[in-house]
């Protein structure tokens, strides 16, 4: 019978200290995160590339990373395939909004394209 009344209090004061822990919300054990928080919600444009107002502060951006100019003989506009040879493609940074296309700088102009084709999908002006 002692026993059993030792083992009960054990029970008792284990699942108490546990309940206490967690009602004081205390976390023990867990490595600093570097966490991103996010203002506004970001949007994309319907087509996919980058938003008409995110546009200014998206050749901002392409300018201070230098990007090269490429010089093409082609007309550059929507639905024109860049050639497989002599065009590099960069990353859209996360912030100005989820896109499968990555841009790059043709004659001047900086443009999404989506890799796989090569196709100019949007001109940002």
């Amino acid at each position: 019978m002692r026993n059993t009344a030792m083992a009960l209090t054990t029970l008792v004061t284990a699942l108490g200290t546990a309940f206490a822990a967690q009602a004081q919300d205390v976390t023990v054990g867990v490595a600093p995160s570097t966490t991103v928080v996010v203002t506004q919600p970001v949007e994309v444009a319907p087509d996919g590339g980058i938003a008409y107002e995110q546009r200014p502060a998206f050749r901002e951006y392409v300018v201070t990373e230098r990007v090269p100019s490429f010089t093409v003989q082609q007309h550059i506009a929507v639905g024109t395939i860049l050639a497989d040879d002599g065009v590099t493609f960069y990353d859209v940074p996360q912030r100005f909004g989820a896109t499968p296309f990555r841009y790059t700088v043709v004659n001047g102009e900086t443009v999404l394209v989506e890799p796989r084709t090569r196709r100019i999908m949007q001109v940002l002006d």
